[in-house]
């Protein structure tokens, strides 16, 4: 139906890719497609060579974990799933270790809900984590924290949480793969005259009816999350591709231009994330600057204690606060990484004496720059 456009990973920084458990877990003996893992291992790691930093979000704990607790019968309790995950996460953790061990990957698992992706002190928490653990050339596998989940695991929403994540960590391109390799007109296994869309510049109402439900099985996202993340994903400024995963090596494949559906994002993600920052949080506070840290500021540097002459205001860690100048205007808007009652105590400090202060290593700075927008 369209032109299919030049590969969405080409350039990209930060990609995250969402794994479902159609693809990852046979169906009726719950093992995991080894082979199927190896080759996406190599594909990792040929986007690592090429300094790509990846972050995968995997489902099929439940779908592992169900035949080791003798969970056969078709549908399961809340507290059966819960169990089932339990038990599967162990034995994903160690598959994915596995693999990409041969490639001297570090695997590092993180468990998470949407409310950490969302509540602003855990969100930065987790965010933090991310960014030291690509830093330190790892790769993160993230799950849905099924074990506490309640309301998120009766939809299996794991489509959600990578935009999520994508959003959380400003990635430039977020991958599901799926057992269908796009976004078509109508269901193409109910409608043969369904037409396959290449490209997606905007999520309109009509875009939405596209959506079919979910295949039979473990998988149990369906079109209709898929959408939904794909309005999280470009609404922070990530594309994001709908391709089909059922394939040896799927994201080479990708990369090569391979068949998918994109969806664009008319913004960058750090534009994005700064528009929030700016725009969507109420501030609990103020700092007040000297005018070499207002300078510092202007240059894209972070905001560092030492340049702080005074605090307003009760906020905690994660909180957005104004930053203002000496005459009292507004500068800026961001993320405090300290409560105010640790931040008036290390103000006008060095960053190396923070410790000594506070008897804790903390930040270096009290916001730093990604976490802040200039007004």
């Amino acid at each position: 139906m369209n032109k299919a456009p030049e590969s969405g990973l080409a350039g990209a920084r930060r990609v995250v890719v969402k794994i479902g458990s159609a693809l990852l877990v046979e169906e009726a003996s719950g093992t995991i497609h080894r082979s199927w893992l190896k080759a996406l291992a190599d594909d990792i790691a040929g986007l690592a060579r090429l300094g790509t930093e990846i972050i995968l979000v995997s489902s099929g704990a439940i779908a592992v974990g169900r035949r080791h607790l003798g969970l056969t019968r078709g549908t399961l309790k809340l507290e059966e799933k819960q169990a089932a995950a339990a038990t599967g996460q162990i034995r994903l953790a160690h598959a994915y270790q596995e693999a990409l061990a041969h490639h001297d990957i570090t695997v590092a698992q993180i468990l998470l809900t949407l409310a950490d992706t969302e509540e602003r002190r855990r969100h930065l928490n987790a965010r933090n984590t991310l960014a030291t653990l690509l830093r330190l050339g790892a790769v993160p596998v993230i799950n849905e924290n099924d074990t506490v989940a309640t309301s998120e695991i009766r939809f299996g929403d794991n489509d959600r949480l990578a935009a999520r994540v994508a959003a959380m960590i400003d990635a430039e391109a977020l991958v599901l793969l799926s057992d269908i390799d796009g976004l078509y007109t109508a269901d193409p296994r109910m409608d043969s005259k369904a037409e396959f869309i290449s490209e997606v510049p905007e999520i309109t109402a009509r875009i939405e009816a596209m959506a079919g439900t979910a295949a039979p099985g473990y998988s149990s996202g369906g079109m209709v999350t898929k959408l939904a993340a794909a309005r999280i994903a470009v609404g922070a400024g990530c594309r994001m591709a709908i391709a089909d995963g059922r394939i040896l090596h799927p994201l080479t494949a990708l990369a090569g231009g391979g068949r998918a559906t994109w969806f664009r994002s008319q913004i960058e993600p750090r534009t994005a994330r700064k528009r929030y920052i700016a725009g969507s949080l109420e501030p609990r506070g103020s700092l007040i600057l000297d005018d070499g840290a207002l300078k510092a500021l202007r240059d894209g540097k972070s905001l560092l204690p030492a340049g702080v002459t005074a605090i307003e205001g009760a906020f905690e860690r994660g909180d957005a606060v104004i930053v203002r100048g000496a005459d009292g205007r507004e500068i800026a808007r961001g993320l405090i990484a300290y409560s105010a009652t640790d931040a008036r105590r290390i103000i006008g400090h060095k960053s190396r004496e923070i410790e000594s202060i506070l008897g804790y290593l903390g930040r270096e700075e009290l916001i730093h720059r990604d976490d802040l927008a200039l007004i």
